[in-house]
């Protein structure tokens, strides 16, 4: 790319906005220009408006420093300065729905990290390895909002990444029933153990909203663009449980799968491991060479020891083991905000970029 598009981050001073901030610190197609937060933050520095709340374990990038923090609501003045924007805006969820229109309203793309558009029908929900094709809704959705360039784009919630690309790479053997407890860190809540101390050394089971995104949301991703909207596949039937970890990054599940055409144990990692999507044909500056690896040992995967396997950009499963009331049961990990949340959105907007839907204003 010989220019870099500028990019704006709507919630930058939230945990997933410095996550942001830190995936683009020398990004080789995206340059931030512009952050955007509430109101009692603009006008302050971003070192200001963050204060103490720097949340990430590496340094604020000296980039973003002194940047002046604009107020998010000012929709024209922030759509201005950039090409597209991502948002991890911290509002309820009818606000966050209008707000993101109406950037889009501005020709201005926006890749959202937030849950608020992920059942609108003709928003597309995307991981890219598994239904990038679901992008051809959006030339509906420019309709719908009278756009050229401007629409809204999302990825799917963290929870469903630790085992909705296995079931994806195991889908010619049709997968009937899956039962998954999600073991949840609690960088997922935007928290870390300084601000959440009575975590150490409990366990919660019950996080709100979060069985219902895990058993709907992986239906969406298999679904079909049918009459301009998204449909939902039929199959298969999931259930959840989503329990609160002590644990910084990482959600790990324990999954158990009936399939229609039970296949064996070794036609199960072979596929695994040969899955990939278009991010790896394309090359994007953010896709894992690997997208799920396979793991032998009986004590894997572990987060300590798993958790930033590709840069924190790829799938770890292990324990595949026949069951004895389901076909197979096994256990995945997957990095909740890097490609649970803000790296799935940066390679959701490199691969929009790769297909043509955002180029500079």
């Amino acid at each position: 790319m010989e220019k870099k598009l500028k990019v704006g981050v709507l919630g930058a001073t939230g945990m997933v906005g410095q996550r942001f901030i830190t995936l683009l610190e020398n990004h080789p197609w995206f340059e931030i220009t512009t952050l955007a937060a509430s109101p009692r933050s603009a006008g302050k520095t971003y070192e200001e408006a963050v204060g103490d709340r720097w949340k990430m374990t590496t340094p604020m990038p000296e980039s973003v420093k002194k940047m002046i923090v604009h107020n998010v609501n000012e929709v024209e003045a922030v759509a201005a300065t950039v090409d597209f924007v991502f948002s991890a805006v911290d509002m309820t969820k009818d606000e966050i729905k209008a707000i993101e229109e109406a950037y889009a309203k501005t020709e201005t793309p926006v890749v959202s990290n937030n849950s608020a558009h992920r059942w609108t029908p003709d928003v597309p929900m995307v991981v890219p390895e598994i239904n990038p094709e679901h992008y051809e809704v959006i030339k509906f959705q420019k309709e719908r909002l009278g756009t050229k360039k401007g629409f809204v784009a999302v990825k799917p919630n963290c929870s469903i990444q630790s085992y909705a690309p296995v079931l994806t790479a195991w889908k010619e053997f049709e997968p009937i029933e899956v039962v998954a407890t999600t073991y949840q860190a609690i960088s997922g809540a935007g928290k870390t153990f300084k601000d959440w101390p009575e975590m150490v050394g409990n366990i919660i089971p019950f996080i709100g909203g979060e069985e219902e995104k895990s058993e709907q949301e992986p239906l969406r991703l298999w679904g079909k663009i049918e009459d301009g909207v998204i449909k939902k596949a039929e199959g298969p039937v999931i259930t959840t449980q989503c329990i609160r970890v002590p644990v910084l990054d990482g959600h790990t599940a324990a999954v158990f799968v009936k399939f229609a055409k039970k296949p064996t144990k070794e036609q199960l990692i072979e596929k695994i491991k040969a899955f990939s999507g278009l991010p790896q044909e394309l090359n994007l500056p953010s896709a894992p060479k690997q997208f799920i690896q396979y793991l032998e040992e009986d004590n894997r995967p572990q987060v300590a020891l798993d958790v930033n396997f590709e840069n924190g950009m790829g799938v770890s499963v292990g324990r595949l083991r026949e069951d004895t009331v389901y076909d197979y049961k096994f256990v995945g990990l997957s990095h909740n905000t890097l490609r649970g949340a803000a790296g799935g959105a940066v390679l959701s907007a490199e691969l929009l970029v790769a297909q043509g839907y955002i180029e500079a204003k």
